[in-house]
C-alpha cells in the first residue's frame, strides 16, 4: 500500500512545518526566560545610565559657572548644620575674647589677701497700691 505522492508531500510538509514551529517554541524560550529578561533590563539600564551621564558631562561644559552655583548651593544647603555650629563658635571665641579684654579682674598683690565685698542687709520694698477715689 503505498500512499498517493500529494498524500506524502503533505506529511513531509507538516513534519517541515512543525520542526519549524518548535524551532521558533525553543528560540521564544530562551528569549522569555527570567535570566535573559533580567540580563536585558540590566544592560539597557546601563546604556541609559551611560547616555545620561554623557548628556551630564555635555551640561556641565556648556554652562559650568551655573552648574558650580548650584553644586555650592546644594553643598551649603547640606552642611548648614555644621557651617551654624562653625559659626557660632568662631562668634562665641571672637566676643569671649572682647570680653576677657573689657573685664579683666584687677590682680591683687600677693602680700594684701582679697577682701569679700560686704553684705547689704535686704529690705523690702513696699509695693505701691493704687486706691480709687468715688
Amino acid at each position: 500500500m503505498t500512499e498517493p505522492a500529494a498524500v506524502t508531500a503533505a506529511r513531509i510538509l507538516v513534519e517541515r512545518r512543525r520542526g519549524e514551529m518548535l524551532g521558533t517554541v525553543h528560540e521564544l524560550q530562551a528569549r522569555l526566560a527570567p535570566r535573559t529578561l533580567a540580563s536585558e533590563a540590566w544592560e539597557k539600564a546601563k546604556n541609559k545610565g551611560a547616555d545620561l551621564a554623557e548628556e551630564a558631562v555635555d551640561a556641565v561644559k556648556a554652562r559650568p559657572i551655573a552648574v558650580g552655583g548650584l553644586a555650592a548651593g546644594i553643598a551649603l544647603f547640606l552642611a548648614r548644620e555644621p557651617i551654624r555650629d562653625a559659626a557660632v563658635k568662631i562668634y562665641d571665641a571672637m566676643t569671649a575674647k572682647r570680653d576677657t579684654k573689657k573685664r579683666r579682674p584687677a590682680l591683687n598683690p600677693p602680700h594684701q589677701p582679697a577682701k569679700p565685698a560686704p553684705r547689704r542687709a535686704r529690705t523690702k520694698r513696699a509695693s505701691p497700691k493704687t486706691e480709687t477715689v468715688s
